[in-house]
């Protein structure tokens, strides 16, 4: 299946979840990670399953003044 992951597509297994489009994308600590503009804890990240189409946006965070 075809997802948007950080608003690149990227092709993973049916079922695959948010842990599985992480390993692809493998950012570097801390992130965020919402599906659908709705976050995702990352105690789910193992078991939130993602549909076809579904965007995946992994945010870092911005300091600075």
């Amino acid at each position: 299946m075809q997802i948007l992951l950080n608003n690149q597509a990227t092709e993973l297994p049916a079922h695959a979840t948010v842990a599985q489009a992480l390993a692809q994308l493998q950012p570097q600590p801390p992130f965020a990670v919402a599906v659908n503009t709705e976050f995702v804890p990352k105690a789910l990240y193992e078991s939130r399953v993602l549909q076809a189409n579904d965007k995946v946006e992994v945010i870092s965070p911005v300091t600075g003044g």
